[in-house]
């Protein structure tokens, strides 16, 4: 699928891997929709993206829209106002996520003292996960009516094999894969591709903030020994999005990272 002139849309758009993704994107010539929850970001990373755009003498459509994506009406009204907006919706990138990590169970002396309550769990279930599902039904929606097709791209993580204090996080990531694999095989006879990034660790502000020792671990586990760059992620998508020959399947783009 060509992306100069298409519409890209992408849930937590206005900062982290969905603003570098925007930024990629924007400049290759498509039109750029943010979805993100405060409206804020959204008008900081709309203006930046506009500014960038001028700078490079590219001209395209840029518009953000404040929803939760765990909020099923929200997700049919944004969809549909995008939808309104732009014409078109030919990618879908499923970024938005969170982090609330925690051991599943802490014991002391075979006495247990501390349980992942079922609202840290579910928090990051429903943003993850449940956001994933609400905003690909809806574009794919968009897609089929459209008669046009389009792409999904999910974004999972390396953590979906499993990790140590993330049992709600690992437990996303890897239903965003079986979904991905289910929708490759659903959509496909609507012209409808999907794909999965299973991303490792990135450098971002919060890798930024981490103690040396607990990066250092993190690079002595990484064969190639360093962070991975936004950019490159947002590199993966376009080649996901680019290949029409590729669905339902995962790109693990995580240096050789094993967890």
């Amino acid at each position: 699928m060509e992306i100069k002139n298409n519409t890209v849309v992408i849930t937590g758009g206005a900062q982290g891997l969905g603003f570098a993704m925007a930024q990629k994107f924007a400049l290759m010539g498509a039109n750029i929709a943010l979805i993100d929850m405060a409206q804020d970001l959204l008008n900081t990373a709309c203006e930046q993206l506009m500014q960038l755009m001028q700078l490079e003498g590219v001209t395209s459509n840029i518009k953000g829209y404040a929803a939760n994506v765990t909020n099923e009406s929200e997700v049919e009204n944004v969809f549909n106002t995008i939808n309104s907006d732009f014409g078109h919706i030919g990618v879908l990138i499923n970024n938005a996520g969170i982090l609330r990590d925690g051991m599943f169970i802490k014991a002391k002396d075979g006495k247990v003292v501390k349980k992942m309550s079922l609202e840290q769990f579910q928090s990051v279930i429903d943003v993850n996960l449940t956001g994933v599902f609400l905003a690909g039904r809806e574009a794919a929606s968009h897609m089929i009516e459209s008669g046009k097709g389009g792409v999904i791209v999910n974004m999972s993580s390396v953590a979906r094999a499993g990790n140590i204090g993330q049992t709600n996080y690992a437990a996303s990531k890897a239903g965003v894969v079986a979904l991905t694999t289910t929708w490759a095989k659903e959509l496909g006879r609507f012209g409808i591709r999907v794909g999965a990034i299973a991303p490792g660790v990135i450098s971002t502000a919060m890798t930024d903030a981490m103690k040396p020792e607990a990066k250092q671990r993190m690079l002595a586990v990484t064969p190639v020994g360093r962070l991975g760059e936004s950019d490159e992620i947002a590199h993966t998508a376009q080649y996901i999005i680019e290949n029409d020959f590729f669905t339902g399947r995962v790109v693990e783009i995580d240096g050789g990272i094993r967890l």
